[in-house]
C-alpha cells in the first residue's frame, strides 16, 4: 500500500529583495501550490493525506473545505501551536468539515501520546528533518505501524535495501527511475511505504525571488509538478494500492 501525504505549510525561505514577501503573499503561493497537486491528484483518480499546518488552518478553510470535498483526509501538521490552539483549531474544523480530524505529524515540537490522546487524535505521524546530509546516514527503525494508549504511531517508511527514507527531498532529488525501484522494492518487504512531499516544494523560487538552497531548488516548481505526474502515472501503470492515512490504519 502507497500512503500518499503532502504538508501544506508556508515556505519560510527569505526574499531576495528588500521589499520581502508579506505572510499574505506566503498564504497565497500556498494555497496555488496546494491546488496545483490537487489538479494533479484528480487527473490520476488518487486520493491522498494532507496535513495541514496550524498556524494557517484557519486562513485556508475554503481551501481545506475543497480538499475534503475531493475525497482526500484533513490531518494537522503541527510546527509551533501550543496545545490549546491545536485543541481550538481541531474542533472548530470539525465543525466547519462536520468530519472528525484524526491524525497529527509533528517534527520538532512533538507532545507525547497522553497529550494527543486527549485532544482526541487517533493515530501520529512524526517526520524527521530531511536536508541534503540525509542520503548519507544509515537509517535503523522500525517500519511497523504500533499503537500505545490508544494512539496509532506510523513511522516513517525506509528503503530496506537503499537505506534512504521517503520523505521529501528524497522524492524531489533523486531519479524518478531510481525513486519508483525503491518503492517497488519496498512494498515486496513491507506492508506499506509513506511518502511525505511538502507544498512548498512545488514553488518557483526564481520567480517570488525567494533563496533556497541550491540542493532544494533542483526539481522545485514545475518540475516537481513533473515529477508527481510521473510517479502517479506509474503508480497507476503498475496497479499499485494506494490509500488515506486514516482509511489504511483504521
Amino acid at each position: 500500500m502507497i500512503l500518499l501525504t503532502f504538508n501544506i505549510v508556508n515556505s519560510t525561505a527569505e526574499c531576495k529583495n528588500s521589499a520581502g514577501i508579506s505572510l499574505l503573499e506566503r498564504l497565497k503561493i500556498t494555497e496555488e501550490n496546494t491546488k496545483v497537486i490537487l489538479n494533479i491528484l484528480d487527473q490520476h483518480d488518487i486520493k491522498a493525506s494532507f496535513f495541514i499546518e496550524i498556524s494557517i488552518v484557519e486562513k485556508l478553510q475554503n481551501l481545506i473545505k475543497a480538499i475534503s470535498a475531493q475525497g482526500h483526509e484533513i490531518a494537522f501538521y503541527n510546527e509551533n501551536s501550543t496545545l490549546d490552539k491545536i485543541d481550538q483549531v481541531k474542533k472548530n474544523s470539525q465543525d466547519f468539515l462536520e468530519k472528525q480530524i484524526r491524525g497529527i505529524r509533528q517534527k520538532d515540537l512533538k507532545y507525547s501520546l497522553e497529550e494527543l490522546k486527549s485532544l482526541e487524535f487517533n493515530y501520529v505521524s512524526n517526520i524527521d528533518h530531511a536536508n541534503i546530509l540525509f542520503p548519507f546516514k544509515r537509517l535503523k527503525r522500525d517500519t511497523e505501524i504500533t499503537e500505545e494508549n490508544g494512539v496509532s504511531i506510523v513511522p516513517e517508511s525506509i528503503s530496506p535495501y537503499s537505506q534512504l527514507p521517503y520523505n521529501d527531498f528524497v522524492f524531489q532529488a533523486f531519479p524518478m527511475q531510481y525513486y519508483q525501484n525503491m518503492v517497488f522494492e519496498t512494498l515486496k518487504n513491507e506492508e506499506f511505504v509513506l511518502i511525505y512531499l511538502n507544498t512548498w516544494q512545488f514553488t518557483d523560487f526564481k520567480k517570488f525571488s525567494l533563496k533556497m538552497p541550491f540542493y532544494r531548488r533542483l526539481n522545485s516548481g514545475r518540475k516537481m509538478e513533473d515529477k508527481l505526474h510521473q510517479f502517479l502515472n506509474w503508480i497507476n501503470e503498475k496497479e499499485l494500492a494506494t490509500s488515506r492515512m486514516k482509511d489504511y490504519i483504521f
